[in-house]
């Protein structure tokens, strides 16, 4: 149901002119009944000048008189030519202006931990556009290297169930597809709250990976005991070729 402009001090302005109900009032505009309450306590709105709905063509007088004659009836907001359509308007996410210089950061770490998105959704969250998207994925932006990956829900650029959304449309698209995910591609479409749930599944440290099958113990191999056979024994090892013509051509042939 549309809301009218400037709810609080609509509420204001009904709470002083009419004696329709705070249920009634707070169902047109759109807040507690506890806060309408406080409004007519003095408590809640201090300083806000009503707002007249009737002058300003968002309430007819025959919805108060309604109102005011059943405390059932529920105020409806006049028909506003102009504002049709309003509500389903499209567009990229609005970004205020202080965050606006972290949005490459957020696509970074979402390029990054995140690739199965594509670019409509990092588009989305963000609010940002494609060729900023790509320009990121093919680390041609011109601040690429200035850049550090930063989570867009820790930015305040969107919110964690929007982020755990998009992630889950991507890991049903990557289910339909039939392909086969890597134990680290998993926990990366799932959302935040069922990856935490998962139980960690026991790796082989990087430093020993391939020494699996080591053995301090156990027999030698084929090629060390032929090696062993091919020794010798201590006798021929040492046993030097005898050196008698070396000897005759030292003697001394001097009469």
């Amino acid at each position: 149901m549309a809301k009218p402009l400037m709810a609080k001090a609509t509420a204001v302005w009904l709470v002083d002119n009419t004696t329709i109900s705070f249920k009634q009032i707070a169902d047109f505009v759109g807040m507690h009944e506890l806060e309408i309450q406080g409004i007519a306590d003095g408590e809640v709105a201090v300083g806000v000048k009503g707002f007249d709905p009737m002058a300003n063509n968002q309430l007819a007088q025959e919805e108060i008189d309604k109102a005011q004659a059943n405390p059932l009836h529920k105020l409806k907001l006049k028909f506003n030519p102009a504002a049709a359509g309003e509500e389903k308007r499209r567009g990229p996410r609005y970004t205020p202006l202080s965050k606006r210089q972290d949005r490459p950061n957020s696509i970074l770490w979402l390029v990054k931990f995140h690739p199965e998105l594509s670019d409509g959704q990092i588009a989305k969250l963000v609010g940002t556009t494609k060729p900023t998207i790509q320009s990121i994925r093919e680390r041609t932006h011109w601040n690429i290297a200035n850049m550090q990956p930063i989570d867009p829900v820790a930015l305040g650029l969107c919110k964690q169930s929007e982020l755990d959304s998009a992630v889950q449309k991507a890991a049903a698209k990557k289910a339909a597809e039939g392909g086969v995910m890597s134990d680290d591609e998993r926990r990366k479409l799932v959302s935040t709250e069922q990856s935490l749930e998962m139980e960690a599944e026991p790796k082989i440290p990087s430093a020993i990976e391939g020494l699996e099958t080591f053995t301090l113990g156990g027999g030698s191999s084929d090629e060390e005991e032929k090696k062993e056979e091919d020794i010798l024994d201590a006798d021929s090892f040492f046993n030097l070729p005898s050196g008698g013509d070396d000897e005759d051509d030292d003697e001394d042939t001097r009469p």
